[in-house]
């Protein structure tokens, strides 16, 4: 179950990252946009990778704020 939501959060970013890195392109030539992935500078994996980096800073911060969360729970008692 845990890693269905990780999925979905993994893709969601990516779509959210996709469309705020390149909304010109994807609005007015989407299809051509797509077919010049495979010859872009940073190749075609690019995308993957750069939503890999993002998801990966979100699951540090998001292990931070659990570890505060944890450390906070045993200083109350």
């Amino acid at each position: 179950m845990h890693l269905f939501k990780e999925v979905k959060i993994f893709f969601s970013l990516f779509l959210f990252l996709s469309i705020a890195m390149h909304f010109n392109a994807w609005i007015e030539y989407p299809i051509k946009h797509l077919n010049n992935l495979s010859s872009s500078s940073l190749g075609i994996w690019h995308p993957f990778v750069l939503t890999l980096i993002v998801y990966i800073l979100i699951c540090v911060g998001r292990g931070l704020v659990f570890l505060w969360k944890k450390l906070n729970q045993n200083n109350t008692l």
